[in-house]
């Protein structure tokens, strides 16, 4: 693979289901004159933009060694990090202005897939701690499980959009999700599975 194919896949996998968003529910000014219209508008953004970078982390496990050679792939992990899970905090705290902080209002629509939002939300949460007390013996002997909790995490979410994301009911974004469902879980089998015990293997 190209490092600059790389760059446009990695690039429109978080640009196109933006764009189908913006395309299915259009900016309006007169959002700008009520807060609860804006927040409503735009919590959904970030999280698909969190949800698609975190595909990509998981994507990464897969090509680690060779992206390796061609990026700073530390970087991209620590940068990206820091942008998911200020999405994720903006989207959940978005949420809770909205419904007033009433939890309990949230789960009268789809209760499962609020549940499964909530646990998803803790466990991508487990690696940001994790990071924090990384240089912690518990989390040195333990990180390899901390990135498989915060993966388990991931797909928690993924189930939690697709059950109650409005864009990704029908249609190529419903499709476009289950692919990113499918490839991540897939890439998580071989990145913490088959790719560890053939390296034991090896060995």
């Amino acid at each position: 693979m190209s490092k600059h194919l790389v760059i446009i896949f990695a690039t429109l996998a978080v640009i196109v289901p933006i764009f189908f968003r913006i395309r299915n529910v259009p900016w309006n000014p007169s959002l700008l004159t009520d807060g609860n219209a804006l927040l409503a508008y735009l919590f959904p953004f970030f999280g698909l933009l969190a949800f698609t970078l975190l595909w990509l982390h998981a994507m990464s496990g897969v090509f680690e060694e060779w992206l390796r050679e061609k990026f700073e792939f530390d970087k991209f992990v620590h940068w990206t990090a820091i942008i998911i899970l200020v999405s994720m905090i903006l989207h959940v705290l978005m949420l809770l202005v909205i419904t007033r902080f009433n939890i309990s209002s949230l789960f009268e629509h789809n209760p499962a897939a609020i549940f499964l939002g909530i646990v998803g939300f803790v466990l991508l949460l487990t690696y940001d701690v994790g990071k924090i007390f990384r240089s912690r013996e518990f989390f040195v002997r333990h990180w390899d499980k901390t990135l498989v909790v915060s993966t388990i995490g991931f797909i928690f979410i993924f189930f939690h959009s697709l059950m109650i994301g409005s864009d990704l009911q029908q249609g190529f974004m419903r499709w476009l999700w289950i692919f990113y469902g499918v490839t991540a879980i897939l890439a998580t089998i071989y990145t913490y599975g088959i790719k560890r015990f053939t390296k034991r293997s090896s060995h």
